[in-house]
């Protein structure tokens, strides 16, 4: 089977999940053609499992200090471009389309008449979870944005739901952990707020990604460039992480282990959906600005939680393999079962 996969790379957790579906994918014996788009090509970095993927424009938003701006995302976006994107983009010979909410992909497919599959976490709002900072527009923009045939969704719990646990490389949390190590991943946020809101806890060591260079005058404050490698390092052996409220990251530390703070990002449905799932499932802590105050709570007080997520990916390849039969419990249920969460 030859499969065309468009993935949003607007934020790094759409092609974190992409690798690990590559891999299963590959295992299959599947042919695959990769597209990102949502960042200037030279702004993707350790991307060479997808050798010989494209890059396009697409759509993405426009963010401003940890908040969405809808006025520059409509003056910033090129409907042109993505006009000709899509009906330049030849889907004719493939078996099937796959989009991680990309959507030149998810048009191009739907205007050639071709099967397109979702997966990822966005489709699994088309079903009844938690949902917060809802309004028309984010409906509409979750409706139309990337639409697809078949929406396979994704989340930390079932919800009693048809939807499936994260994909996420799974591995065995790391035996030692450096107590007083964070993670932090803001990058809708400005640095120097980021140091600023730091600064005082001089018994912590935070190790901050970012975007944006940035040098701290704060030693115990480490601000790093963009790296998978490095950031996976990390990720390993804190034990905690500060984050926007993005799906995959929270996905990863939960898996490993790793106690959660989340900051959303402002008038994003998606990303305060999030925050209050966190919150209603006792996985994570959040806040709605960066807070000194609910920092230093969350270092002194918050615990962590640990879950076994099960090899998803495997699971969807498989039932691609087999005609993509419908999702039924049989399958979701089956995947939900193997599921084990640990409380500290």
């Amino acid at each position: 089977m030859k499969i065309f996969y468009g993935v949003q790379g607007t934020g790094n957790g759409h092609i974190t999940r992409a690798r690990v579906m590559s891999k299963a994918l590959s295992m299959q014996g599947f042919e695959v053609d990769y597209m990102f788009t949502g960042r200037s090509s030279d702004d993707y970095f350790d991307m060479d499992l997808f050798n010989g993927c494209q890059f396009r424009d697409g759509l993405t938003f426009n963010t401003e200090k940890g908040q969405v701006n809808y006025l520059k995302t409509v003056l910033q976006s090129k409907p042109i471009t993505f006009i000709k994107d899509v009906k330049s983009l030849d889907l004719s010979s493939y078996d099937l389309v796959i989009s991680d909410f990309e959507p030149v992909t998810a048009w191009a497919g739907k205007i050639q008449k071709k099967t397109v599959l979702g997966i990822g976490h966005q489709y699994a709002f088309n079903h009844k979870i938690p949902k917060r900072g809802s309004d028309p527009l984010a409906e509409l923009v979750m409706k139309y944005f990337a639409p697809v045939t078949l929406g396979v969704g994704l989340h930390w719990y079932h919800f009693d739901q048809p939807i499936l646990p994260p994909i996420i490389e799974t591995k065995e949390p790391t035996v030692k952990i450096d107590e007083r190590k964070i993670l932090v991943y803001l990058p809708f946020e400005s640095p120097a707020d980021i140091n600023s809101s730091l600064s005082q806890f001089t018994d912590y060591q935070f190790h901050v990604y970012s975007p944006v260079p940035f040098d701290s005058n704060n030693p115990n404050i480490i601000f790093q460039p963009l790296s998978r490698n490095n950031f996976q390092r990390d990720l390993r052996d804190c034990t905690g992480i500060i984050s926007n409220a993005g799906f995959e990251l929270a996905s990863e530390a939960l898996h490993l282990g790793k106690k959660i703070l989340a900051k959303p990002l402002h008038a994003q449905m998606e990303q305060i959906s999030n925050a209050a799932a966190l919150e209603q499932l006792g996985y994570g802590h959040t806040m709605n600005d960066l807070d000194a105050e609910a920092i230093e709570r969350w270092l002194n007080e918050a615990r962590s939680v640990r879950i076994n997520y099960p090899d998803v990916a495997q699971t969807i390849t498989t039932w691609i393999k087999q005609g993509m039969p419908v999702m039924d419990e049989s399958i979701t249920q089956a995947a939900w079962k193997n599921v084990e969460v640990i409380k500290a």
